[in-house]
């Protein structure tokens, strides 16, 4: 009996287990009380002698949470790396071959106030009712550029302005402002299109949900900016312009003359962004283009190329159409009216390869809300006779050509990549597309405060300029001049749909360490 006690003492019963893992529980927590909730055992099962710390239970979820983020970051399908600003290397301080062009500037220079101007002009395309988008367009560039070289301004109207407008307009403006009507001939529609045909097709892309496809007066604007606005009495006069829209920012100092050094660098013409287009607002509209090049036996100088789509771009977007083809079945159709109107409509027209020699649109363009160009570029009778091929097609009425892909084809295939300036270390933004570059290390001047003139509280306008003081830091590789970019989205370089590296292929690649 003695014995048989001794070995129950020795062998560990449930409760005594339970009594002495409490213990160690206990000791955890006064040897460590941040960590003793963490060590405190739970049993598997109830009535069960196994327990485990509390902490490796609550870490397993986390650990398949962390799991599950890291194969969708690696995911070369996910969109949402596509638009991380922070992806890999920031494209929008990375170097670009100098070989056709290369910045005018890097950082600030002192204004030279006094050297000569230009015969060149700020062009505006607006109406009375978008005189705030216009006082926030013109503001942004006076302070940031033309309060020191006071350049003039075309204003642009279908219709009349108003004296309102003009009185606002030229309190914000440091230099001359010419007020201009455009007549039906270059905004109404041609003598040889039917303009109920026109309408209807106008409808019919409203109709379809095209982006604008369903505003009359964009299609008049577009063909406007296409073939009209460098034969606007106004215009005549100037050899450059600089085309300014409504409702447009501005991010970093101006602090040289783009017109002088486009003349000195002999460029033609110069963009900020370059983006694509939507493929259903132009499906014809490289059929043309590619026609007009080769009835003229033109030969690619080397910008042609990035319009066109590479093979592999090619197998790869015909397979998404695919898949995309296969999952629209399953999709609620367009209202019956719609379908009923035209059979067929909604699809997009065949196109045949080989009558464009195999090449494809990749649908890139120049963004030309923004760009400044030789004016006798557009005046040529190449160009015009390229603008008359696209204008007879149609296609501004039963498409919504923009003017941005027409001036992008027409120059590349009329001009070079040693034509063309970007302007990197331009910060511009336009609706929800920007680009803004970092600022040039060692190479910020100091900054000259700026009074907007129309402002009468001082506290309002010092609170504004100050904004604007505090610019962004410097990095390596930066080519901006006191820079202060939006924080709301992302720069247009780290986007899907950006061109820039369609730029950089025709305009000598990305620099490397060896080719520095």
């Amino acid at each position: 009996m003695g014995i048989l006690q001794d070995v129950a003492k020795r062998v560990p019963s449930p409760k005594r287990s339970q009594e002495k893992s409490n213990n160690r529980s206990l000791r955890a927590v006064k040897m460590s009380p941040q960590l003793g909730f963490f060590r405190q055992r739970i049993r598997l099962k109830g009535g069960s002698n196994v327990s485990i710390p509390l902490g490796i239970v609550l870490m397993f979820p986390i650990l398949v949470v962390v799991l599950i983020l890291l194969l969708f970051v690696r995911s070369p399908g996910s969109e949402s790396v596509e638009m991380m600003p922070g992806a890999g290397t920031p494209p929008s301080i990375r170097k670009i071959s100098d070989k056709y062009d290369k910045p005018f500037a890097v950082g600030c220079l002192e204004p030279q106030v006094n050297a000569p101007r230009a015969n060149a002009a700020f062009v505006v395309l607006a109406r009375n009712q978008e005189l705030d988008g216009v006082i926030q367009s013109v503001k942004s560039i006076e302070r940031h550029f033309n309060r020191w070289f006071h350049y003039p301004y075309v204003f642009l109207n279908d219709g009349d302005f108003n004296e309102t407008f003009k009185e606002v307009v030229e309190k914000h403006t440091s230099g001359k402002v010419e007020w201009g009507k455009i007549s039906s001939e270059m905004w109404g529609f041609p003598d040889w299109v039917d303009p109920a045909v026109a309408k209807e097709g106008i409808q019919k892309q409203g109709d379809a949900a095209i982006m604008y496809g369903g505003m009359e007066s964009y299609h008049k604007m577009c063909r406007f900016y296409s073939g009209f606005f460098y034969k606007h009495e106004l215009l005549q006069k100037y050899e450059w312009y600089w085309r300014l829209e409504p409702e447009i920012k501005y991010f970093c100092d101006i602090t040289y003359d783009p017109f002088q050094h486009m003349i000195r660098n002999n460029k033609t013409y110069g963009f900020t962004i370059a983006v694509k287009e939507l493929r259903e607002t132009v499906p014809n509209i490289f059929r043309y283009a590619s026609a007009y090049k080769r009835k003229n036996k033109l030969k690619s100088q080397g910008l042609w190329e990035m319009f066109v789509e590479k093979p592999e771009e090619r197998l790869e977007r015909e397979e998404k159409e695919r898949e995309g083809t296969k999952q629209d079945k399953y999709k609620k159709p367009l209202p019956q009216e719609i379908l009923d109107s035209e059979p067929g409509y909604s699809a997009l027209p065949d196109i045949d390869p080989d009558a464009m020699e195999g090449e494809t649109y990749n649908m890139c363009h120049f963004w030309s809300n923004f760009e400044i160009a030789r004016l006798d570029f557009f005046r040529s009778k190449e160009y015009n006779d390229f603008f008359e091929m696209m204008d007879r097609s149609g296609g501004f009425w039963n498409e919504r050509w923009g003017d941005a892909p027409i001036h992008s084809l027409a120059a590349g295939a009329l001009l070079g990549p040693k034509d063309i300036h970007y302007f990197r270390d331009f910060g511009y933004r336009h609706t929800t597309i920007q680009h803004c570059p970092a600022n040039a290390p060692a190479r910020q001047l100091p900054r000259t405060p700026y009074l907007e003139k129309t402002t009468l509280d001082e506290k309002a306008w010092r609170e504004e300029d100050d904004y604007w003081a505090h610019y962004d830091p410097v990095k390596e590789n930066g080519v901006g001049c006191r820079c202060r970019c939006d924080t709301d989205i992302v720069d247009v370089e780290g986007k899907q749909g950006s061109c820039l590296a369609e730029w950089v292929d025709v305009a000598g690649g990305w620099q490397t360490p060896a080719t520095i």
